[in-house]
This record gives structure tokens, sequence and C-alpha cells, in this order.
């Protein structure tokens, strides 16, 4: 297993804050010139640590105001059954993140939309795609008060 050194740590930190950061800039706060500098980037790249380099969008310049959160309960569970809801809710560009949780429900599903209608269509959608009769509770966010992409970097 890898395990990130001080200069990783600093690396991963700054990268976090700051993705499109140049390596010169970069090397510069975390100590080192940019040759080896860039070599650890490469390296906590290919290790898997850093995962990509992404822009963040403003759901609200898309028009994209609704985030909702919802809990999907099945009503038979196997590997079979899970696999293919897996499959479904990959392949719905709407979903933003889906994870099979333990607990009173199955699944937690975070979606950002345009408004009530199109949540409303989708959620039918979803229930009808799945393998088996499902339940479902919605929570729609009122105000988002702390959402973040950062990981904290032990130190």
């Amino acid at each position: 297993m890898f395990e990130p050194d001080r200069i990783d740590r600093k690396i991963l930190d700054c990268l976090q804050r700051e993705g499109r950061i140049s390596m010169t800039e970069l090397a510069e706060r975390v100590g080192l010139s940019a040759s080896p500098c860039t070599e650890r980037v490469r390296r906590l790249e290919r290790e898997g640590v850093i995962t990509g380099y992404h822009a963040r969008v403003s759901p609200e310049a898309l028009g994209k105001t609704l985030l909702v959160f919802v809990e999907i309960k099945l009503a038979a569970k196997s590997g079979d059954v899970f696999e293919k809801v897996r499959r479904e809710l990959l392949h719905m560009p709407e979903v933003m993140e889906c994870h099979l949780v333990s607990g009173d429900f199955d699944y937690l599903v975070k979606f950002r939309l345009r408004g009530m209608g199109e949540y409303r269509h989708l959620l039918g959608d979803i229930l009808k795609k799945l393998p088996v009769a499902a339940e479902s509770r919605s929570y729609v966010v009122m105000e988002e008060v702390k959402e973040s992409l950062f990981l904290p970097v032990d130190r």
C-alpha cells in the first residue's frame, strides 16, 4: 500500500485547492525543484492517489438548482439484484452520487435537477427500471450549508 510522505501530502493538499497550479509554483510551495515535483505528481497519479483533475461547475449556471437525495429500499436483495440496480443507476446522467449502504434502506442517491417536474419524472423512471419493486424516500435540500470535494490530508 502506498504511504505518502510529508512532501506528497503537501502536494496533495495544494492540488486539491488549486488543480490548475503550474508545476513550477507547486514545486516552490512544497520546497522542491520543478523536476522532482513533477515526478512526484506523476507517481501519485500512477499509484492512483490522484484520480483526476476537474473543473467545478456552478449548478445554478446550468439551471440545476434542485438538489435531492433519495433513499431507495429494494423489495428483494441478492447479488444479481444489486448488480442490475448498479447498472441502471450508473447509466443515468442525472445521478451525481450513488452509494449502496447498510441500514434501513439500500441505496442513497444524489441528484441535481432543473426542478420538481424533472424530479417527479426521473423518480418514476428509476422505480420502473429497477429489477424488483422498490420503496423510496426523498429529501429536497432547502439550503446547502457545505459541499466539498476536498479530502483533508493528515500531516
